[in-house]
Protein backbone atom coordinates (compact mmCIF):
# COMPACT_ATOMS: atom_id res chain seq x y z
CA UNK A 1 0.00 0.00 0.00
CA UNK A 2 2.01 3.73 -0.82
CA UNK A 3 2.74 5.25 1.78
CA UNK A 4 4.84 9.15 2.33
CA UNK A 5 7.32 7.19 4.68
CA UNK A 6 10.45 6.97 3.04
CA UNK A 7 11.48 2.73 3.72
CA UNK A 8 15.07 2.11 5.22
CA UNK A 9 17.97 2.44 3.52
CA UNK A 10 18.56 -1.17 1.93
CA UNK A 11 15.00 -2.71 2.74
CA UNK A 12 13.63 -2.19 -1.05
CA UNK A 13 16.24 -1.35 -4.06
CA UNK A 14 16.08 1.88 -5.91
CA UNK A 15 14.35 1.48 -9.71
CA UNK A 16 17.04 2.48 -12.28
CA UNK A 17 15.69 3.32 -15.59
CA UNK A 18 18.11 3.54 -18.94
CA UNK A 19 17.85 4.21 -22.32
CA UNK A 20 20.69 2.37 -23.96
CA UNK A 21 22.06 -1.16 -23.81
CA UNK A 22 25.62 0.22 -22.54
CA UNK A 23 23.80 3.03 -20.72
CA UNK A 24 25.07 3.03 -16.73
CA UNK A 25 23.75 4.61 -13.42
CA UNK A 26 27.19 5.98 -13.03
CA UNK A 27 27.76 7.68 -9.96
CA UNK A 28 24.23 7.87 -8.81
CA UNK A 29 24.22 4.06 -8.55
CA UNK A 30 27.91 4.24 -6.81
CA UNK A 31 25.99 6.41 -4.46
CA UNK A 32 23.25 4.79 -3.99
CA UNK A 33 25.26 1.48 -3.40
CA UNK A 34 27.07 2.94 -0.76
CA UNK A 35 24.88 4.09 1.01
CA UNK A 36 22.84 1.03 1.29
CA UNK A 37 20.21 0.73 -1.17
CA UNK A 38 19.90 -2.08 -4.11
CA UNK A 39 19.93 -1.40 -7.75
CA UNK A 40 16.85 -2.85 -9.53
CA UNK A 41 17.51 -1.95 -13.32
CA UNK A 42 15.91 -1.86 -16.31
CA UNK A 43 15.64 -0.50 -20.13
CA UNK A 44 12.32 -0.49 -21.05
CA UNK A 45 13.56 0.45 -24.61
CA UNK A 46 14.80 -3.01 -24.84
CA UNK A 47 11.68 -4.49 -23.53
CA UNK A 48 12.01 -4.84 -19.49
CA UNK A 49 9.04 -4.17 -18.04
CA UNK A 50 8.56 -1.28 -15.01
CA UNK A 51 6.76 -2.31 -12.42
CA UNK A 52 2.85 -1.60 -11.72
CA UNK A 53 3.96 0.04 -8.02
CA UNK A 54 6.33 0.99 -6.26
CA UNK A 55 5.45 -0.23 -3.29
CA UNK A 56 8.57 -3.13 -3.36
CA UNK A 57 10.94 0.29 -4.01
CA UNK A 58 12.43 2.61 -2.59
CA UNK A 59 11.88 5.44 -5.21
CA UNK A 60 12.66 5.49 -9.03
CA UNK A 61 15.58 7.11 -11.05
CA UNK A 62 15.01 7.90 -14.61
CA UNK A 63 18.09 8.77 -16.60
CA UNK A 64 18.50 10.66 -19.37
CA UNK A 65 19.25 8.86 -23.24
CA UNK A 66 19.64 10.43 -26.82
CA UNK A 67 15.66 10.27 -27.65
CA UNK A 68 13.50 13.03 -27.08
CA UNK A 69 10.39 13.23 -24.39
CA UNK A 70 8.75 14.95 -28.10
CA UNK A 71 9.82 10.94 -29.96
CA UNK A 72 5.89 9.24 -31.04
CA UNK A 73 7.83 5.39 -29.96
CA UNK A 74 5.66 3.37 -28.14
CA UNK A 75 8.28 2.99 -25.03
CA UNK A 76 8.67 6.41 -25.09
CA UNK A 77 4.97 7.47 -24.69
CA UNK A 78 4.95 4.46 -22.22
CA UNK A 79 7.23 5.71 -19.89
CA UNK A 80 6.01 9.03 -19.87
CA UNK A 81 2.49 7.49 -18.61
CA UNK A 82 4.39 4.88 -16.08
CA UNK A 83 5.48 8.68 -14.21
CA UNK A 84 2.14 8.53 -12.83
CA UNK A 85 2.84 5.33 -10.64
CA UNK A 86 5.74 7.56 -8.60
CA UNK A 87 3.55 10.70 -8.73
CA UNK A 88 0.34 8.78 -7.53
CA UNK A 89 1.79 6.67 -4.84
CA UNK A 90 4.40 9.77 -3.93
CA UNK A 91 7.52 7.61 -3.67
CA UNK A 92 10.71 9.13 -4.62
CA UNK A 93 11.37 10.08 -8.17
CA UNK A 94 14.38 11.61 -9.81
CA UNK A 95 14.16 12.76 -13.60
CA UNK A 96 17.81 13.26 -14.97
CA UNK A 97 17.70 15.07 -18.41
CA UNK A 98 15.45 13.32 -20.05
CA UNK A 99 13.79 11.73 -17.77
CA UNK A 100 13.33 15.15 -16.13
CA UNK A 101 11.74 16.10 -19.33
CA UNK A 102 9.66 12.88 -19.32
CA UNK A 103 8.70 13.69 -15.92
CA UNK A 104 7.64 17.32 -16.99
CA UNK A 105 5.54 15.49 -20.27
CA UNK A 106 3.91 13.92 -17.23
CA UNK A 107 2.64 16.99 -15.50
CA UNK A 108 1.19 18.87 -18.70
CA UNK A 109 4.73 20.92 -19.48
CA UNK A 110 6.51 21.38 -22.68
CA UNK A 111 9.63 20.18 -23.68
CA UNK A 112 11.38 22.45 -26.59
CA UNK A 113 14.36 23.23 -28.02
CA UNK A 114 15.09 26.97 -28.28
CA UNK A 115 14.23 28.63 -31.26
CA UNK A 116 18.12 29.33 -32.02
CA UNK A 117 19.06 25.81 -31.82
CA UNK A 118 21.11 26.66 -28.81
CA UNK A 119 21.97 23.71 -26.71
CA UNK A 120 23.75 23.00 -23.52
CA UNK A 121 26.48 20.64 -24.39
CA UNK A 122 29.75 21.03 -21.90
CA UNK A 123 30.32 23.12 -18.50
CA UNK A 124 27.70 26.49 -17.64
CA UNK A 125 26.93 28.51 -14.68
CA UNK A 126 24.01 27.19 -12.60
CA UNK A 127 22.15 29.69 -10.03
CA UNK A 128 19.72 28.60 -7.66
CA UNK A 129 16.69 30.29 -7.05
CA UNK A 130 15.67 31.67 -3.09
CA UNK A 131 14.26 28.09 -2.73
CA UNK A 132 16.80 26.20 -4.03
CA UNK A 133 19.15 28.22 -1.58
CA UNK A 134 17.36 26.93 1.34
CA UNK A 135 17.24 23.34 0.49
CA UNK A 136 20.99 22.94 0.19
CA UNK A 137 24.47 24.60 -1.13
CA UNK A 138 24.80 24.06 -4.81
CA UNK A 139 27.66 23.85 -7.60
CA UNK A 140 28.15 27.25 -9.27
CA UNK A 141 28.83 25.13 -12.83
CA UNK A 142 26.93 21.46 -13.99
CA UNK A 143 28.00 19.56 -17.10
CA UNK A 144 25.15 19.49 -19.77
CA UNK A 145 24.18 17.33 -22.74
CA UNK A 146 21.14 18.49 -24.54
CA UNK A 147 19.32 19.99 -26.93
CA UNK A 148 15.76 20.47 -25.66
CA UNK A 149 14.70 22.21 -22.27
CA UNK A 150 11.23 22.04 -20.36
CA UNK A 151 8.74 24.48 -19.02
CA UNK A 152 7.71 24.82 -15.05
CA UNK A 153 5.21 22.16 -14.98
CA UNK A 154 2.44 23.95 -12.99
CA UNK A 155 3.14 23.45 -9.25
CA UNK A 156 6.43 22.41 -9.86
CA UNK A 157 9.21 24.78 -7.50
CA UNK A 158 11.97 25.77 -9.75
CA UNK A 159 15.05 24.99 -7.74
CA UNK A 160 18.17 25.67 -9.85
CA UNK A 161 18.74 28.49 -12.99
CA UNK A 162 20.52 28.43 -16.03
CA UNK A 163 21.26 31.47 -18.61
CA UNK A 164 20.88 29.11 -22.28
CA UNK A 165 17.81 26.90 -21.00
CA UNK A 166 16.35 28.34 -17.64
CA UNK A 167 14.83 25.41 -15.76
CA UNK A 168 17.74 23.61 -14.78
CA UNK A 169 16.08 22.08 -11.34
CA UNK A 170 12.79 21.52 -9.64
CA UNK A 171 11.05 19.61 -7.03
CA UNK A 172 7.10 18.72 -7.19
CA UNK A 173 4.88 17.30 -4.92
CA UNK A 174 7.60 16.81 -2.46
CA UNK A 175 8.45 13.39 -3.78
CA UNK A 176 9.58 14.13 -7.15
CA UNK A 177 12.90 15.87 -8.96
CA UNK A 178 13.76 16.96 -11.99
CA UNK A 179 17.79 18.07 -13.01
CA UNK A 180 18.55 19.54 -16.75
CA UNK A 181 22.30 18.74 -16.39
CA UNK A 182 24.39 15.77 -15.61
CA UNK A 183 26.02 14.84 -11.91
CA UNK A 184 26.34 11.00 -12.63
CA UNK A 185 29.18 11.06 -15.24
CA UNK A 186 32.21 8.78 -14.46
CA UNK A 187 35.39 9.83 -15.94
CA UNK A 188 34.73 6.76 -18.11
CA UNK A 189 31.88 7.69 -18.78
CA UNK A 190 32.52 11.71 -19.46
CA UNK A 191 35.02 10.30 -21.75
CA UNK A 192 32.54 8.21 -24.00
CA UNK A 193 30.10 10.89 -24.20
CA UNK A 194 33.11 13.37 -25.50
CA UNK A 195 34.12 10.52 -28.13
CA UNK A 196 31.16 9.52 -29.38
CA UNK A 197 29.04 12.60 -29.14
CA UNK A 198 31.93 14.75 -31.05
CA UNK A 199 29.50 15.10 -34.24
CA UNK A 200 27.74 17.35 -31.49
CA UNK A 201 29.94 19.71 -30.80
CA UNK A 202 29.37 21.77 -33.74
CA UNK A 203 26.22 22.93 -32.57
CA UNK A 204 24.75 26.17 -31.47
CA UNK A 205 26.38 26.91 -28.02
CA UNK A 206 28.35 23.44 -27.76
CA UNK A 207 31.55 23.42 -26.22
CA UNK A 208 34.64 21.46 -27.86
CA UNK A 209 36.04 18.34 -25.98
CA UNK A 210 38.87 19.39 -24.39
CA UNK A 211 36.49 22.07 -22.76
CA UNK A 212 34.36 19.16 -21.32
CA UNK A 213 37.72 17.69 -19.73
CA UNK A 214 39.22 20.62 -18.81
CA UNK A 215 35.70 21.40 -16.72
CA UNK A 216 35.38 18.26 -15.34
CA UNK A 217 38.89 18.92 -13.52
CA UNK A 218 37.78 21.98 -12.30
CA UNK A 219 34.17 21.54 -11.46
CA UNK A 220 33.76 17.89 -10.81
CA UNK A 221 34.74 17.45 -7.41
CA UNK A 222 31.78 19.95 -6.30
CA UNK A 223 28.99 18.74 -8.51
CA UNK A 224 30.02 14.90 -6.81
CA UNK A 225 29.78 16.58 -3.14
CA UNK A 226 26.71 18.42 -4.11
CA UNK A 227 25.13 14.71 -5.80
CA UNK A 228 25.90 12.80 -2.48
CA UNK A 229 23.98 15.45 -0.20
CA UNK A 230 21.64 15.77 -3.05
CA UNK A 231 20.38 11.79 -3.12
CA UNK A 232 20.06 11.97 0.58
CA UNK A 233 17.38 14.65 0.33
CA UNK A 234 15.30 12.50 -2.39
CA UNK A 235 15.39 9.18 -1.33
CA UNK A 236 15.78 10.14 2.66
CA UNK A 237 13.74 13.20 3.14
CA UNK A 238 16.60 14.77 4.53
CA UNK A 239 17.95 18.39 4.54
CA UNK A 240 21.31 19.94 3.58
CA UNK A 241 21.28 20.85 7.30
CA UNK A 242 20.18 17.60 8.86
CA UNK A 243 23.35 16.20 6.71
CA UNK A 244 25.66 17.92 8.20
CA UNK A 245 23.86 17.67 12.18
CA UNK A 246 24.15 14.13 11.83
CA UNK A 247 27.80 14.53 10.18
CA UNK A 248 29.06 16.45 13.12
CA UNK A 249 27.77 14.17 15.69
CA UNK A 250 29.51 11.10 14.44
CA UNK A 251 32.42 9.93 16.04
CA UNK A 252 35.84 10.69 15.21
Amino acid sequence: MPTDRFPETGEHPVLIVLHQERSSPGRVGQLLVEKGYRLDIRRPVLGDRLPSTLAEHAGAVVFGGPMSANDTDDFVKTEINWLDVPLREKRPLLGICLGAQMLVRQLGGKVQANADGSTEIGWYPLRPTEKGRLLMHWPKMVYHFHREGFDLPHGAELLAEGDTYPNQAFRYGGHAWGLQFHAELTRAMMHRWVVHGAHRFILPNAQQGREHLEGRMLFDAPLKAWLNEFLDIVFEGKTSKSVATSRAVLPA
